[in-house]
């Protein structure tokens, strides 16, 4: 059973670290598997995309690792050398969620679209599938944000895969840069209206409005930037915590 709408928990989290090493999925991520209605009979099918970080295979093994002490069925989706299943549309299509991992966006989006998957993202929201990410697997859904991705110095980019109509702003709170580039590309108009998220914030969407923001750290916030008649307007939403 899908989701009830198309559905996005787009974040600047997902992970927590163990104490003695090694990875567990955090609140965000296993309200996305809620989100996707997964009936009590099987396990949620989630299939990890770790692209904008090169498909690294060491951080793929503590993402399975991860999966089965949560309980979820994971698949690692691989396009680095090859494709790692036949067909990876019909691997999108078949998930509960699609979570996408950290790192370079501008890398992520250039590599989807030569494999073809920024369409096949967009047939498996539409049907359902609940779709979330951090950092990059985050920005990724948008018109666009900052990305680190060509250099130290922080630099928009615009061409996400535009499900959301928005900019996003990822680690608000944690790369001093953030929030002043996000101010000037809103006031500027390089960006739009733009929804940025603190360190351990996700924002919920379901068709493309923001429904929530969630978070799994206490005191955190999410943030909604216009361009108003007087400059930029920055409002701060109080997330839920999970």
């Amino acid at each position: 059973m899908p989701a009830d709408r198309p559905t996005i928990v787009a974040t600047s989290g997902g992970f927590t670290r163990r104490e003695r090493g090694g990875l567990d999925w955090a609140g965000t991520a296993h309200l996305a598997v809620e989100l996707a209605k997964v009936p009590a009979s099987r396990r949620p099918r989630l299939t990890y995309l770790g692209t904008a970080g090169g498909d690294q295979r060491t951080w793929a093994a503590e993402v399975h690792a991860a999966g089965e002490r949560a309980g979820f069925s994971t698949t690692v989706l691989d396009l680095f050398p090859m494709p790692s299943v036949e067909d990876p549309a019909a691997q999108l299509l078949g998930s509960d969620v699609v979570w996408v991992g950290g790192g370079s966006v501008a890398n992520l989006l250039a590599v989807w679209r030569v494999h073809e998957l920024d369409e096949a993202f967009r047939a498996a929201w539409q049907a359902g599938v609940v779709l979330g990410g951090v950092s990059a697997g985050s920005i990724c859904w948008f018109q666009g944000g900052t990305t680190d991705s060509f250099g130290t110095e922080l630099r928009p980019v615009t061409n996400g895969l535009g499900l959301l109509p928005y900019g996003n702003g990822v680690h608000y709170d944690s790369e001093a840069r953030r929030r002043p580039l996000v101010h000037e590309l809103v006031g500027s108009g390089v960006l739009g209206e733009t929804h940025c998220s603190d360190d351990g914030v996700g924002l919920v969407y379901q068709d493309t409005e923001l429904v929530e923001a969630v978070t799994e750290v206490p005191g955190k916030g999410a943030y909604i930037v216009r361009r108003g008649e007087d400059g930029v307007v920055e409002t701060r939403v109080d997330p839920r915590p999970l």
